[in-house]
């Protein structure tokens, strides 16, 4: 690979920098009314021009209608299995996972679950289409043949093995295979390059142009990349070779065959906060590309992707498009999205670009297919807002305002419109009146309504095929994301294909539809702060994959740093220097032991005393202020932690270790804590609860206080679980006396001073830091009337011990001890999907996660190519300084976990087979580090306890062997979480009902629990519960009360005798 450029030089030789990206930022989270407001202006078309435009429109979909069916019949396929039916989501599923299992018995499984349970009966001969009803006739008869017989097999599988025990062959497992393949070839031009420039040469007779794309999602590997950039490079030379040999440069270039190219394919690691290594690695690989279809004449287009990647994108081409290697050649382009709410701001930079540069920029102009997942996260990360619009027809209209941006620039684009909507095709066609521009396709798509654009009679416009490249197999997410993008109801490619839909809803004006309606924004769709209401606000989060946003939150965390942090034992009635340990001792970072981060001073014996009485005497009238009286307390420490987010995160990531998004994580939960607990402290404090009985008495039910809660915390969630356990104390009437961990007093210092902001008076919470002593001390004491705990095993023993050994009242324990938590992967499982989700589960915050897997069960007939693709995965993390975004992997928490970690390495090295062990770099020498690793080994018995750290085990399993797998995790007595990977939902149903665990997570990672919406806690070893952050969880905080009345004692029965009173009718 080349080196990276010293510099971007222009035309002339100078260097000149790209336009500042500022006013793109600012519209990243814009506000959509005002948004849709201002573009709807730049989106109109008024009079004449309106009227031809809609006749246009009109004219365009009835002859696409009748002649859609001389054209294949993939838009009927997909409107006859729309993703609203059950048939639909079946086929995704099946197209999805089916030519990837290498396992007879997975892919029967897969079948006879999908197929068997679908009513393919009501679409045969819906539909006029011969490929629709030669398709469904053949899934009929299948589901009919798997359907046989299930009341006497015991399962999918069983049902399989019957029906091709008769056929004498498994002739069902491959004519579905056949079948997919064939919706394969629909969407896929070739399965190498040389076949789709074969396919692709009759259209180009009738006047296609085409942009080749080789199928491959993100790029897991250096080896993914690399393989994936020799990919592209082979069908640029292909391709070029194929082309007609007219002049490769100027004004012809545009009318060329071109390559599209993904930059998360060409670099394991496209993601923000890594600008620098994708500088010096991924650069060069870009502007490679672009010189060799420069010498072949083609142009080269840098695909979009997720919105989190739109910066990096957009520096990434500015660097390519100022590169000397490609001065004065306008070929490389960019696609841009307009469901984005800064696609008008990135084409007027893109413009400035193309002036300071003096060469135009081919523009491909897309409607975006994340929407789906870009809500939800935005919703998970607590934004302020989408960054793409909620309704499609804002998009629409985003599109329109783009379209005319573009037209109105010839000197700086060459516009490429991609659109299957008739309404968009007449609107260019009438704006762009004599411009040079061009319509673009998928292939498979829009093939009836572009022949009347391209071909004889039409438009006599130009029109580009983006065509897939690439086997089957790597069609996966493509092609989901076509079926997303294409196959909704609202969909123009789907109302063509629906003869019930009527012609003027499909060539409405998005414009006029705006009109008609008052409403802006989805109202069911919520901001992502409201997603909880009316219960609770969802905690604010930051776009951290934003430099501007980045570089504001750092400055921030830098400031906050600047005043010394000592922390002392903050106790009600405690005369000023009592209480406290002879010498405050140094809190230094795991990232840099010869760091300081401030001091603490630890609470002595006076202290404790004083706290505990403080307590006892507060604990009547705090149970006497009310559940929303205290909620109101605890919603004003969320909003003061959001405050003072910047400081809490700085202290977190130089005192814990902690990243910065880890960090950001921390204070979130901590907010979701406070948030959830003061709805449930409404919900279940507010009063008496009336209990059905018998007539004649009244029985009321009421929750109090137990009286003071020790509080005992981990450093591994410094803030939120200190904040969570005391909170719940809080909420449920009992005053708290928090010992938060040994390794981080400051965080928990901070956040007691916080919640006594907000209100919480000072004797109701106390906060005690210092050794394990200090729990001890309070654990024993008879006024502790409950103890809240998490973290290991061995400790939670020890309080239990103590607890048992006090004379006195039997109070709660609630703890929650860690896990030896696996992951399963069966063959149907997508690997990329697996691989990114273990990662995460494994080696984020070091493996210092409860909830961190730490063995991973892969099924033997894919294990092979999963365990590379891991390896690989892990050999592309960056060990290094929390502080810096770009850091995947912290320190540990101390030099005594590091040689715990160690310990257990060297162990493995013997009695396991190594796959990798990441070398901790030399700037990281000062603190404990520990690099990630990953063995195998043979069972998973050879683990007996929990290994707190970035490493992970590897284990094999059989096809049949699942049962034993779940038995094995079972057999570890531990019971907190388990991550899944199976596109068989009753693989999932087992699993779920064999294991003894608190928490499965199915087809995602298995870290990152959310407060309210998946309860936190496990079993056996692994905790006592409720959950945290669940329904039941102050419950256990709380004492109950009946109180049972007779009221036929004073004067009889009123109401029962009103009865008696009443007529029969």
């Amino acid at each position: 690979m080349p080196p990276a450029p010293a510099s971007a030089g222009t035309a002339h030789g100078a260097t000149l920098p790209p336009p500042p990206r500022d006013a793109i930022a600012a519209c990243h989270l814009a506000d959509e009314d005002e948004a849709v407001s201002a573009l709807a202006r730049a989106a109109s078309a008024e009079g004449e021009a309106a009227a031809r435009i809609a006749a246009l429109a009109r004219r365009l979909v009835e002859a696409a209608r009748a002649s859609r069916h001389e054209h294949g019949g993939i838009d009927a396929f997909m409107h006859e299995y729309a993703l609203t039916t059950e048939e639909g989501v079946i086929l995704m599923c099946l197209a999805e996972a089916l030519l990837r299992i290498p396992d007879a018995d997975t892919a029967d499984a897969l079948i006879a679950e999908k197929i068997g349970h679908g009513r393919w009966e009501r679409h045969l001969g819906a539909s006029d289409s011969l490929f629709v009803n030669a398709s469904t006739f053949g899934l009929m008869l299948t589901g009919r043949m798997v359907r046989l017989g299930e009341d006497k097999g015991s399962g999918p599988a069983a049902i399989l093995k019957r029906l091709i025990a008769r056929s004498g062959e498994p002739f069902i497992r491959q004519a579905l295979r056949q079948a997919m393949r064939i919706l394969g070839d629909n969407f896929v031009l070739g399965r190498t390059i040389e076949e789709a420039l074969a396919r692709a040469a009759p259209y180009e007779v009738r006047g296609y142009r085409f942009s080749y794309d080789m199928l491959g999602e993100r790029a897991k590997t250096a080896a993914d990349a690399q393989r994936y950039f020799r990919r592209y490079l082979g069908a640029i030379a292909a391709v070029g070779r194929a082309a007609p040999a007219d002049a490769v440069d100027g004004p012809t270039l545009m009318a060329r065959p071109s390559v599209s190219v993904k930059l998360s394919a060409l670099h394991p690691r496209f993601d923000p906060g890594k600008e620098a290594r994708l500088a010096a690695e991924l650069l060069p690989r870009i502007v490679e590309l672009a010189a060799a279809a420069r010498r072949n004449g083609l142009g080269l287009t840098i695909d979009a992707e997720e919105q989190d990647r739109l910066d990096l994108t957009l520096g990434l081409f500015a660097a390519a498009f100022a590169h000397p290697a490609l001065d004065g050649w306008p070929g490389l382009g960019l696609a841009v999205q307009a469901y984005g709410k800064r696609a008008p701001a990135v084409l007027a930079w893109l413009a400035e670009l193309a002036a300071a540069r003096g060469k135009r920029i081919p523009v491909r102009l897309v409607k975006g297919a994340y929407w789906d997942s870009e809500i939800k996260w935005a919703q998970e990360r607590g934004l302020a807002d989408y960054p793409v619009f909620t309704r499609k027809a804002h998009t629409d209209v985003s599109y329109l305002a783009c379209v005319r941006r573009l037209l109105a620039a010839p000197g700086a684009f060459f516009p490429q419109f991609a659109t299957h909507n008739a309404h968009t095709v007449a609107w260019v066609h009438e704006a762009a009146g004599g411009a040079p521009f061009e319509f673009q396709r998928l292939h498979g798509m829009g093939e009836a309504l572009y022949e009347h654009v391209v071909g004889p009679g039409g438009l006599g416009a130009a029109c580009r095929i983006y065509a897939p490249v690439g086997a089957h197999e790597d069609l996966v997410a493509y092609l989901v994301r076509r079926l997303l993008e294409n196959g909704a109801n609202t969909s123009f490619v789907n109302r063509l294909a629906d003869d019930a839909a009527p012609l003027e809803d499909i060539v409405r004006d998005p414009v006029e539809t705006l009109a008609r309606e008052r409403a802006r924004r989805v109202r069911r769709l919520p901001r992502p702060a409201d997603i909880y209401l009316p219960e609770r606000r969802n905690s604010a989060g930051l776009a951290l994959s934003e430099p501007t946003v980045r570089a504001q939150i750092a400055a921030d965390m830098e400031a906050a740093l600047a005043p010394a942090l000592d922390a002392v034992p903050l106790v009600a009635g405690l005369a000023p220097g009592r209480g406290r340990g002879d010498a405050a001792e140094l809190v230094l970072s795991p990232h840099d032991r010869g760091w300081r981060v401030g001091t603490v001073r630890t609470a002595d014996r006076a202290a404790i005393e004083a706290a505990l009485e403080s307590a006892t005497r507060a604990a009547p009238a705090w149970d006497r202020a009310g559940g929303p009286a205290r909620a109101e307390i605890l919603e004003r420490a969320a909003d003061l932690y959001e405050r003072d987010r910047a400081r809490l995160m700085a202290v977190m990531v130089r005192e814990a270790g902690k990243t910065l998004d880890n960090a950001l994580g921390d204070v979130r939960e901590a907010a979701d804590f406070l948030r959830y607990y003061a709805a449930e402290a409404r919900r279940l404090f507010a009063g008496l609860t009336a209990l059905r009985g018998p007539t004649g008495e009244t029985n009321l039910l009421e929750l109090r206080g137990r009286g003071p809660f020790a509080c005992i915390s981990p450093w591994n969630f410094p803030l939120a679980i200190f904040t969570g356990q005391v909170a719940a104390a809080l909420a449920a009437c009992n005053p708290a006396l928090a010992k938060p961990a040994e390794q981080t007093p400051l965080v928990a210092y901070l956040a007691t001073r916080l919640l006594h902001e907000a209100g919480v008076p000072p004797e109701v919470l106390h906060l005690l830091p210092g050794p394990g002593a200090v729990g001890a001390a309070l654990v024993e004491d008879p006024r502790t009337a409950g103890v809240v705990f998490t973290g290991s095993n061995a400790t939670g023993w020890a309080i239990q011990k103590a607890l048992a050994e006090r004379r006195g009242a039997i109070v709660p324990f609630i703890a929650e001890t860690g896990g030896l938590n696996a992951m399963i992967a069966d063959s149907s499982a997508l690997p990329e999907q697996v691989v990114r989700d273990l990662v995460r589960s494994a080696f984020d915050s070091a493996g210092q996660r409860c909830s961190a897997a730490r063995l991973f069960f892969v099924q033997e007939d894919v294990a092979g190519p999963m365990i590379d693709m891991l390896v690989g995965a892990v050999e592309a993390l960056e060990i290094g300084d929390p502080m810096d975004y770009a850091t995947d992997v912290g320190p540990v928490i101390d030099a005594d976990a590091r040689e715990r970690l160690e310990a257990h390495k060297e162990r493995m090295r013997k009695e396991a087979r190594e796959l990798v062990d990441l070398p901790v770099p030399e700037a990281c020498a000062a603190g404990t580090y520990v690099g990630p690793a990953v063995y195998e080994i043979d069972r998973a018995g050879l683990l007996a306890e929990e290994v707190f750290g970035p490493i992970l085990h590897v284990v094999r399993f059989s096809a049949g062997a699942l049962d034993k797998v779940v038995d094995a995790i079972n057999a570890t007595g531990y019971g907190l979480t388990l991550g899944l990977h199976s596109r068989i939902g009753a693989v999932a149903d087992l699993v779920a009902e064999r294991a003894r665990v608190g928490n499965l997570y199915v087809n995602r990672n298995q870290i990152g629990a959310v407060v309210g919406v998946q309860p936190f806690g496990g079993e056996g070893l692994s905790g006592t519960g409720p959950k945290a952050g669940g329904p039941n969880y102050l419950a256990r905080f709380a004492t109950e009360r009946v109180r049972t009345t007779d009221i036929t004692a004073t004067g009889g029965n009123v109401g029962l005798l009103g009865l008696a009173e009443e007529g029969a009718g």
